[in-house]
């Protein structure tokens, strides 16, 4: 049946490299459970046939543990970019979130790009940083058993933030083997990791922990430290059981950020030195989780709770030494408590409603933060508030999902969902910030279609798609309540406590030879207000209306046993809907990227990886006459099997040394001699620049027991 085959679908060293030495002695008994019963889950791959007959659109899929394991990857985040299309950068330290790109979308740290790991959600609304900021720094890529993604505002479980699409994370509840990682590298990258499972009274117990340092190639050492520990308890599958998961994430570090373009040409700085001596942060994110679910013949119901506590301490210059020869160092302070919970039934009418699905769900959270602030620093010292306040910000959401197969060849999904925003701000602190804040609230009603069309035998298994619905990511609750400038008194407007949004996509699926497996899609955005990165304050803010239209191509091969090919190509054109003539670019969307990866493992004691990345140039400015420079890049793993036990495994990243920027703004800074000189009156407009990583090599060895 239609809906049966979808369903089953300070520092605290010591203590986390005790936990990795208590986890290998642990589970070093580990024994094979007796097993329940249960239903399988249908994993499928991007692009795959399997998908054909299951998907709701041509642009979503699920990406397996298998895919994930032969990947070279250089921040954790970047197992993102198996969403194909997706660019997952930085322009800072790797303590603070990833820079994310998709679908001519400066998605900035997350504004409209939703992420939720093993059920709970990663963007952060009103936050310290940026809006929707979504740090993805402590994941486990070994530990990932699927990231499921979806892209555009059509699936009726998306709110906030899934303008471009959503991803859903899910670790693993079992592990083949028990396992100790350690890794070493250049630029003082070292890394000890252990993980495994075993069997408690018919319940499975998996534990890892992970220490990672990291000093990168600048001349101001980053000096990162991750602490990372996961405990998971689960019985069953994520369709038919249960899990409860606690994690605990530490990071400190400094950070070089981006600078001048010719602060390098001039040689006042190195290609990787800092104007700023001491930016860079610590932050936290311990979560406690459950997840439960059962399938029958009738239905399926599922339903999580989450309660996590996350902090953020971030101190950073963007704009240099504008304001004089102390730098313009500031701190962003996020202190929070972030509770909530999901829940949906799917009922079964029976054959004679055309194999109808009818799920209702509805979604509550509510983030309670104590203290938010912008605070003027020097070496990290506090020197002013700008702004502080206390804020409580709840949603609330409620949707109605019909599916009908309606014949062999046609089946349609329509959703209603209904979007509820609620915030108090308090303001605390600041000299021109104590008349802002007080309470707000936006609803949005967001209407979903989809048809699908197929299976069809032209070209092989061929299914098209049509989709369209309505999205919206939300603004901070602070801008929706402020009446003046907190850094200076004066007057501004309040922005709307939701930005709508409108997306459609056509597409097809098809399966046009053995191991070939094609997806192509049209797709078009329309954005009620954009939010855009401001150089000289360091800083994004709204601007106005926007509309987006790209086509993507993705492509999965299997051209023999053990071998994967996949190549994904987007195009797009982002502009502003009423914009001054010859100003209508969207800074920093990227109108092209393209994609090729090769994975090579066919059992033996051999395996590798290999991935190469093309991002094309973008507007820099509203103009499009200063444009980024394009780049492509490589990276590549390449394993040896010693035995079942003993693997060696070696990652080159930036395996042709290509000299290019990871990210590249346009604004307005100063460099120090620039102020000593009194040659830089507010700031001189230019490119801001973060070099991409030089050539690293980094070694693994791995002991399985």
């Amino acid at each position: 049946m239609f809906f049966r085959s979808r369903l089953e679908t300070g520092s605290r060293t010591p203590h986390c490299l005790s936990l990795c030495l208590a986890t290998c002695f642990l589970l070093a008994n580990n024994t094979h459970a007796a097993g329940v019963p249960t239903l399988q889950e249908v994993v499928v791959s991007p692009g795959s046939q399997d998908l054909i007959g299951l998907a709701d659109s041509a642009t979503e899929g699920t990406v397996t543990a298998a895919q994930l394991a032969q990947r070279p990857l250089l921040r954790p985040a970047e197992a993102l970019e198996t969403v194909p299309g997706m660019i997952v950068t930085q322009h800072s330290g790797d303590g603070k979130a990833n820079q994310y790109f998709l679908r001519g979308f400066n998605l900035d740290h997350g504004s409209d790009f939703a992420t939720r790991v093993m059920g709970m959600p990663v963007n952060m609304p009103s936050h310290a940083h940026g809006q929707g900021y979504m740090d993805l720094n402590f994941l486990q890529p070994e530990l990932i058993r699927s990231i499921a993604y979806r892209k555009g505002p059509y699936a009726a479980d998306d709110g906030n933030f899934a303008t471009t699409g959503s991803a859903r994370i899910d670790y693993q509840r079992k592990l083949a083997a028990n396992f100790i990682d350690i890794g070493l590298g250049q630029n003082g990258y070292r890394r000890l990791g252990a993980a495994g499972s075993r069997d408690l009274n018919g319940l499975q117990l998996l534990a890892a922990a992970e220490l990672t340092g990291y000093d990168g190639p600048w001349e101001q050492p980053e000096k990162l430290t991750r602490r990372n520990i996961v405990l998971r308890l689960s019985d069953g599958t994520a369709a038919h059981g249960f899990s409860l998961t606690a994690m605990a994430y530490e990071a400190d570090w400094r950070a070089t950020e981006h600078v001048p373009e010719r602060a390098v040409a001039s040689g006042e700085i190195g290609r990787y030195g800092a104007l700023s001596p001491r930016d860079g942060g610590r932050t936290h994110r311990y979560s406690l989780s459950g997840e439960w679910a059962r399938l029958t013949d009738a239905g399926a119901t599922k339903a999580n709770l989450y309660l996590i506590d996350y902090g953020l301490n971030l101190f950073s210059a963007p704009s240099g030494y504008i304001t004089g020869p102390q730098g313009d160092q500031h701190e962003q302070a996020d202190q929070r408590l972030v509770w909530g919970g999901d829940a949906r039934h799917t009922w079964l009418p029976g054959p004679a409603w055309h194999d109808m699905e009818i799920t209702a769900g509805t979604h509550l959270r509510q983030d309670r933060i104590g203290r938010v602030g912008l605070f003027a620093t020097e070496n990290r010292l506090r020197t002013r508030t700008v702004r502080e306040d206390k804020l409580t910000e709840t949603s609330f959401a409620l949707y109605l999902e019909a599916r009908n197969q309606w014949t062999p060849w046609l089946r349609s999904t329509v959703a209603l969902r209904r979007d509820e925003i609620f915030a108090d701000v308090g303001p605390l602190g600041g000299q021109y910030n104590m008349g802002n804040g007080g309470s707000t609230r936006a609803g949005q009603t967001s209407p979903r279609l989809g048809a699908v069309f197929g299976p069809f035998n032209l070209a092989g298994s061929t299914e098209f798609y049509a989709n369209w619905g309505h999205g919206f990511h939300s603004n901070d609750a602070r801008g929706a309540t402020s009446n003046t400038n907190p850094a200076d008194g004066s007057p501004i407007s309040r922005v709307p406590l939701i930005v709508k949004a409108r997306g459609s996509e056509i597409g097809l699926r098809a399966a046009p030879l053995s191991g070939w497996n094609t997806s192509l899609s049209v797709w078009q955005m329309d954005l009620a207000s954009e939010l855009v990165f401001i150089g000289d304050e360091g800083i994004t803010e709204p601007k106005g209306a926007s509309r987006r239209h790209g086509l993507e191509w993705s492509n999965y091969l299997t051209p023999a046993d053990g071998i994967i090919v996949d190549a994904d190509l987007a195009l797009s054109k982002a502009r502003f809907k009423q914009a001054p003539a010859g100003a209508s670019h969207v800074p920093n969307a990227i109108p092209l990227t393209a994609s090729l990866g090769l994975t090579a493992d066919r059992g033996g004691p051999w395996y590798s990886g290999l991935r190469l990345r093309y991002l094309g140039a973008y507007a820099l400015e509203e103009s499009g006459e200063q444009k980024s420079t394009p780049f492509w890049t490589a990276n590549l793993k390449l394993g040896y099997r010693i035995s079942k036990q003993l693997q060696l495994s070696m990652d080159v990243l930036n395996l042709f040394k290509r000299k290019a920027n990871d990210i590249e703004y346009w604004g307005a800074a100063c460099t120090r001699n620039e102020t000593a000189a009194n040659s830089c009156n507010g700031g001189i407009d230019g490119r801001l620049v973060h070099p991409l990583e030089p050539r690293s090599l980094r070694l693994g060895l791995r002991l399985s027991f």
